[in-house]
């Protein structure tokens, strides 16, 4: 399903095409989120998967979540400045371009487009963010439960340089924001980077397009 290096920068995710619809997530394989900077276990687990068909990626994450603190009402809200989930998607798999697609708990989208720079200082990236940018066609939706919930994101392929196909592999990472009630915040990554930034493409994992 994934492998991972010592230093954290070859986790890999199968991303299984299917046909997609209520049952599509029934036997993917899923990850869980950890600790941005520790790599250890985290105060409220999240799971994410991805799958694929002809037209779009799918992604779900699968929180536990006892706290929500979620006020932003708009797209391009500064979402991030409270809970929410996020996916970076380098289709070059170059580090040097990427979407940042973030969705808080009352289903809102932040969608922006990022090109880095090149900067002396490997521990802290320099960036333009085109916040112009929107994700054509993106579909989103929340599920809340006791205790948990569900983001799914599907995001059409028309956004890419072209849609992907088996043995195709992209970078990509997925995070969490999560503050609990004492007003700490805590910070989750599917491939660590060590410290609290996600932003650091050099540790996005890779996603591979697979048919079984």
């Amino acid at each position: 399903m994934f492998g991972l290096s010592e230093n954290n920068q070859f986790i890999a995710y199968e991303c299984r095409y299917v046909i997609y619809g209520d049952k599509a997530w029934d036997d993917l394989p899923e990850n869980s989120l950890v600790d941005v900077v520790t790599g250890g276990e985290v105060r409220e687990p999240t799971k994410v998967k991805a799958c694929w068909d002809e037209r779009a990626l799918y992604v779900r994450f699968d929180c536990t979540d006892n706290h929500c603190v979620s006020d932003f009402k708009n797209r391009k809200d500064p979402l991030y400045e409270q809970d929410v989930v996020e996916v970076f998607i380098d289709e070059e798999g170059l580090g040097n371009k990427y979407m940042e697609i973030v969705l808080s708990p009352n289903n809102v989208v932040y969608d922006v487009f990022i090109t880095h720079k090149p900067r002396a200082d490997r521990n802290q990236p320099v960036f333009d963010i085109d916040r112009e940018w929107t994700v054509e066609g993106l579909e989103t939706s929340v599920e809340v439960g006791e205790l948990k919930r569900t983001y799914t994101l599907s995001i059409p392929f028309s956004n890419f340089g072209k849609a992907p196909r088996e043995d195709v592999e992209w970078k990509i990472n997925f995070f969490r924001i999560d503050d609990d009630p004492e007003g700490n915040r805590h910070f989750q990554a599917w491939s660590p980077s060590g410290r609290i930034q996600f932003h650091l493409s050099e540790f996005f994992g890779t996603l591979r397009f697979v048919k079984v």
